[in-house]
C-alpha cells in the first residue's frame, strides 16, 4: 500500500533528506586517496549525530555500519573498511538518516583523483538519467514512466541497468511501496499521486547488467567487475509535479561544481 504524505509530513521529510545532503557535502570534502570508508563512516556518523538526526542504516537487517560506500565495482551495500582509496577509484555513498519519525535516503558517486574517460562518462550518464526518472514523475503517470526513462536514457549509451537491486518509496519506513525498478515499461506500474515520496536511484553498470550477490550478505558487485554507478535523489509530488527534498548542492558547494540541474525540480512549501 503506497502511503501518500500530506504537506506538513513531507516538510518533515525534507528536514532528514537535507540532513542527508548536509552529511554527503561534508564527505566530498574528505574523499581523496589514501583515506579510508571506515573514517569516512565514522565522521559521517558523527555529523549526523550532531545534528539531531541518527543514521538511517546502521542495525538496519542488521547492517554493521552507518554509511554504505562501494567502490569501483561494487554496486551498492558496500561495507566500509580500513582499505585506503586509491588515485582512479569511483566510490558511490549511501546515506540515511531518521529524524522527526521519518527516513532521508540520498546518493552520490564520486570520483577519487583522476578516474578513465569512460568512467566519468558512465557518472554523467547516470546521474543524468536521474534526473530523466525524475521528470516523468508527475501526478497521473505510473511507475514504469520512471522506470522506462531511466533504461531507455543509459541503455542508449551501452550501459548495463541493474535488475535485481530497485528504488522504493520512503517515509516513516526506508523502505516503503511501491517500488521503483530503473528498468520497465512506460505506462505499467502503480499511479503516482500528490503526497507520494520516491527514492529514485539508478544503479548502472559500465558492462554487463549481471550482478553477484557476495557471501558477506551485502555486497553487491558488477558480474563482469566493470564499475558502477550510483545516484539517488529522495522525491515528491506536490501539485502534480516533482519536488526534489534532497539536494546535491552541498556537494557541489564542496567540489566546486556550478550546476542548475535541480532548478526544475525546486519548490518552496
Amino acid at each position: 500500500m503506497i502511503i501518500l504524505k500530506t504537506l506538513d509530513e513531507l516538510r518533515l521529510m525534507r528536514e532528514s533528506a537535507q540532513l542527508v545532503s548536509k552529511t554527503l557535502g561534508i564527505l566530498a570534502k574528505e574523499i581523496k586517496p589514501g583515506v579510508t570508508t571506515n573514517y569516512l563512516d565514522k565522521i559521517g556518523d558523527e555529523f549526523i549525530r550532531d545534528h539531531g538526526g541518527v543514521p538511517g542504516f546502521l542495525g538496519l537487517y542488521d547492517f554493521p555500519k552507518s554509511f554504505c560506500i562501494s567502490p569501483n565495482e561494487q554496486v551498492v551495500h558496500g561495507i566500509p573498511n580500513d582499505e585506503p582509496l586509491k588515485e582512479g577509484d569511483i566510490l558511490s555513498v549511501d546515506c540515511g538518516v531518521y529524524m522527526n519519525g521519518f527516513y532521508g535516503d540520498h546518493a552520490y558517486s564520486f570520483e577519487v583523483g583522476e578516474v578513465a574517460p569512460e568512467t566519468k562518462k558512465l557518472l554523467q550518464v547516470t546521474k543524468e538519467s536521474l534526473y530523466k526518472g525524475i521528470e516523468q514523475c508527475v501526478r497521473g503517470k505510473r511507475v514504469g514512466d520512471i522506470s522506462h526513462a531511466i533504461q531507455s536514457y543509459c541503455e542508449s549509451h551501452g550501459y548495463g541497468v541493474v535488475r535485481e537491486l530497485v528504488g522504493h518509496g520512503l517515509g516513516r519506513k526506508m523502505h516503503e511501496d511501491p517500488q521503483v525498478p530503473n528498468y520497465g515499461r512506460k505506462g505499467s506500474g502503480k499511479v503516482l499521486k500528490d503526497g507520494i515520496a520516491l527514492a529514485i536511484e539508478p544503479m548502472i553498470n559500465l558492462g554487463t547488467h549481471e550482478v553477484v550477490f557476495h557471501n558477506d550478505g551485502w555486497t553487491v558487485t558488477s558480474k563482469d567487475n566493470s564499475p558502477s554507478a550510483h545516484f539517488e535523489h529522495d522525491v515528491c509530488i506536490i501539485n502534480g509535479r516533482p519536488v526534489l527534498l534532497s539536494t546535491f548542492k552541498y556537494i557541489y558547494e564542496a567540489l566546486g561544481i556550478v550546476s542548475d540541474e535541480e532548478a526544475p525540480f525546486t519548490m518552496d512549501f
